[in-house]
């Protein structure tokens, strides 16, 4: 390995920007232990797009019309982070067989996830996987044993757990501000992509063969890491999940369907959580929902003994209202906050791909590894096969496990996972 960890990125589509930006922020930061070695993706175009700026295919237009959502991320390239060009490949395989790169940031389909990152780690590189991790728990167990097996880093790239507002719950929880956790609620219905948009101008989101899940899959692992972290250990959920929207369609600005696909998947789901710690909770979402959209925003509400957590609002009894994001910088130990946010730096991307980075250089897994990116679909995949019970609950162990997987059958059977 030479003195950089060099990085490949396998899938151009459009979250790679928010990637890009979290490396060129570390750069700027001063942390200077990488490049970019290589871009893959099967069109040649979307990944010499990524290279510098004013010259090869335009940028992708936007995708996302919200300033927040990551999806909205364009005008970055790896010449903005170094003063040489990438390699460019259409075919992964070819990448790991010149052995350009150490490392993968793996941001394609999800089908692709395991047999990627099990080729990859097979010849010794590390590997980081954009959520959700894995088709199916067996498909994620497959992945983290061999990593066991090779030695490398394997890592879920959610950035939701390095969110300065993650960070801020966790910690107001652990200092017993509000007291001993009783009530979680969390998510919502309708957003940007209702009623019946293709999410991210991507359809294989609403295929079960491709994503596994609609937005159990691809919303709730976000979700559940921060109630996972924030919270604690889910034991058991019970939940009914559907397709509200069976067909899905881009349109252009005068509305004419430009687009149009038939979807397998889930675009809605409710769900009891049954946590560790004794609380309870309510987690809903849709990409469904025509009208405004109704939710719980900065997290959801959190209610405990003394106190309430609502967003960025820190409601402890008998005391005046604080922001949270506040009370946290204000209040923390400096060493847990330097060790949070180092250098300063903030953005989710950029410290998710620094913990990737100093797991590989201290021969350890990232906080946020493939055990955990387990632990996050686990919950989701709960919902899926509490729903196809009709509701019955279902132990998140026994999903981890493999030990439930009637939801998870087809796709097993389909890509030969075992």
């Amino acid at each position: 390995m030479s003195n950089r960890i060099r990085i490949g990125f396998v899938g151009c589509g459009g979250i790679t920007s928010a990637h890009l930006r979290g490396l060129r922020i570390l750069r700027e930061a001063g942390f200077d232990d990488f490049e970019v070695g290589a871009l893959c993706s099967r069109s040649r175009e979307n990944a010499e797009r990524y290279v510098e700026r004013g010259k090869g295919p335009a940028p992708l237009p936007v995708i996302s019309p919200s300033a927040t959502d990551p999806l909205s991320v364009r005008d970055v390239f790896v010449r903005d982070i170094q003063d040489h060009d990438p390699r460019i490949y259409t075919d992964y395989e070819e990448m790991l067989q010149e052995g350009a790169v150490d490392a993968l940031v793996l941001l394609s389909a999800v089908s692709a996830h395991h047999p990627v990152a099990l080729a990859a780690m097979e010849r010794g590189l590390h590997v980081l996987i954009e959520k959700p991790f894995a088709l199916t728990c067996r498909a994620a167990t497959r992945m983290i044993d061999k990593a066991q097996q090779r030695g490398v880093a394997l890592g879920v790239a959610e950035n939701v757990r390095y969110a300065e507002g993650t960070r801020a719950a966790a910690w107001a929880l652990r200092q017993g501000l509000i007291g001993d956790l009783q009530m979680v609620l969390a998510g919502g219905v309708g957003n940007i992509w209702s009623p019946d948009v293709i999410v991210a101008k991507t359809a294989w989101r609403h295929l079960k063969l491709e994503a596994g899940g609609g937005g159990t899959m691809d919303i709730g692992a976000h979700l559940f890491d921060r109630l996972r972290y924030v919270c604690g250990e889910i034991d058991e959920i019970t939940a009914m999940a559907r397709t509200v929207e069976p067909t899905r369609y881009t349109r252009n600005d005068d509305g004419g369907v430009v687009e149009e696909t038939a979807c397998d998947t889930d675009d809605t789901f409710f769900a009891l959580l049954k946590f560790a710690n004794g609380a309870m909770g309510n987690l809903l979402f849709s990409w469904a929902g025509h009208g405004e959209a109704t939710g719980f925003d900065g997290g959801g509400a959190l209610y405990g003994s003394g106190g309430a957590i609502k967003g960025n609002r820190l409601l402890v009894d008998a005391e005046p209202e604080r922001e949270l994001a506040k009370a946290f910088s204000e209040e923390a130990d400096p060493a847990e906050w330097d060790r949070f946010f180092p250098r300063g730096v903030t953005d989710a991307f950029a410290l998710e791909l620094l913990e990737f980075l100093n797991a590989i250089e201290e021969g350890r897994q990232p906080e946020t590894s493939g055990w955990e990116g387990l632990q996050d679909m686990a919950p989701c995949l709960a919902i899926l096969e509490s729903s196809s019970q009709r509701g019955t609950p279902v132990k998140i162990a026994d999903v981890a496990a493999c030990r439930v997987e009637g939801y998870q059958r087809e796709i097993n059977e389909h890509w030969g996972i075992e």
